[in-house]
């Protein structure tokens, strides 16, 4: 086979076999294929387009490139939750105990934070000590004892994806609908789960901000799924604005901390924390409907049983557990920290989730490249959010960084992402369509 022939195959708009797939997926994982034959590839895919067999074919090659996770030997339903991206979404940090503390098998892996949107791993690691470095062995045994595990892609699960990532960034093919696809989910077939519920974003603060394109991409994901025998559902969810009232990685699991303790958390978040939960349980086999699974979810957070799945996958995990009795003394917080307060009088008409997201980046909450250290301390605390009437100087949000340049930037940006008027904004429904 010569990746030349795929190329001219490709290109010529031939269907590709599932044989071919393999070995270009191979090809990237171990370097046997130059780089300028797999971005030629990746351009003709992007012209072409991939059928949904393909997709499903290459995904499965890239999930197999390299080792799979094998959960046979965990008794039960396997389920996942994947988000394409926002600002102030920590909401897996709360949803995976809950949804273990169901009953359901949670292995749940994630990313890191980048350009104007969080990532699950850097808010776990802002609990000192947290582990998110898991061998695969360590996985199942700990899935085994406890069913829930929060850690991130091993260089050995899906290495095609990374290889594939890089050159798509490189060669300007990264929008392409398939290739989205199969990056998504080859880590998630990787995994070895039965089930995935996908919180597919649009708007402002959204990895793709039309409606219409999150839809397709939605609908994509739940094709290819289904092909791969991984049942699923598309929970379409609203990111104009920040969700909760924490933006920042210490802040945000304090924020979900509270909430399995049983404070009461803001609406949007509780809403939609409650929703994916419901699926999970239900893809999970331990609720009879989606609105069972978020009955369930209530309750566990008001027994108690949700915080203490969490007490314990910290603890095995090597993070220090008393952040879960306190998380406002054991969690770190940026030493500098300035009040943002209204200019003018009016309803918040917009608070922008992308300038949230970049002042948050610019706090040192985030990154602007990859290799870029993460302050765990800094992000802001939202006490106004769209729609809320306010005053000269009532206090919007609370703001926290490291560093005077970086806490005057990060105000400045935040600043920028408000708007008022004299009439409360009308908003969009936050969740919009559950695709099944």
């Amino acid at each position: 086979m010569r990746m030349l022939d795929l190329i001219l195959k490709k290109r010529s708009f031939l269907e590709m076999t599932p044989a071919e797939l393999e070995f270009i997926a191979m090809g990237a994982a171990d370097g046997s294929i130059p780089d300028y034959q797999l971005s030629s590839w990746l351009m003709a895919a992007f012209l072409n387009g991939l059928t949904p067999a393909e997709t499903a074919g290459l995904t499965r090659a890239m999930a197999l490139s390299g080792q799979k996770l094998d959960l046979s030997g965990v008794k039960g339903a396997k389920v996942d939750k994947h988000s394409t991206g926002g600002v102030g979404d920590g909401v897996s940090v709360a949803l995976a105990p809950v949804a273990a503390a169901c009953g359901v098998v949670v292995p749940m892996m994630s990313g890191r934070g980048l350009g104007h949107t969080g990532g699950t791993l850097d808010k776990l690691e802002a609990m000192k000590g947290f582990n998110v470095r898991l061998e695969p062995s360590r996985i199942v045994k700990q899935l085994k004892a406890t069913g829930l595990a929060m850690f991130g892609q091993t260089e050995r699960l899906a290495p095609s994806d990374k290889k594939l990532y890089a050159l798509r960034d490189a060669s300007c093919t990264v929008e392409a609908l398939p290739l989205i696809v199969a990056s998504i989910l080859s880590k998630k077939y990787a995994e070895d789960i039965t089930g995935l519920v996908m919180d597919v974003k649009y708007g402002s603060g959204a990895f793709l901000k039309d409606f219409k394109k999150s839809r397709e991409l939605a609908v994509a994901l739940m094709k290819t799924s289904k092909l791969l025998g991984i049942r699923c559902v598309a929970v379409m969810t609203a990111m104009e604005e920040p969700l909760g009232l924490a933006v920042g990685n210490g802040i945000e699991i304090s924020q979900s901390i509270k909430i399995l303790a049983g404070e009461k958390g803001p609406a949007d978040f509780m809403r939609v924390l409650e929703v994916l939960s419901g699926w999970m349980i239900f893809l999970g086999g331990k609720a009879r409907s989606a609105a069972e699974g978020e009955d369930k979810a209530r309750l566990s957070i008001s027994d108690g049983s949700a915080l203490e799945k969490f007490r314990l996958m910290v603890k095995w995990q090597g993070g220090d557990t008393r952040v879960v009795d306190d998380p406002d003394r054991w969690m770190p917080k940026a030493r500098l920290t300035k009040e943002i307060r209204a200019g003018k009088a009016g309803f918040i008409t917009r608070m922008d989730a992308r300038t949230v997201g970049f002042a948050s980046v610019l706090l040192g909450a985030g990154r602007a490249k990859a290799e870029d250290p993460v302050d765990f301390g800094a992000g802001f605390i939202l006490e106004k959010k769209q729609g809320d009437l306010v005053k000269p100087g009532d206090l919007i949000a609370r703001t926290y960084a490291s560093s005077p340049a970086r806490l005057a930037d990060g105000v400045r940006m935040f600043e920028s992402a408000l708007a008022y008027g004299p009439k409360a904004p009308r908003k969009e429904p936050l969740i919009r369509e559950i695709i099944k």
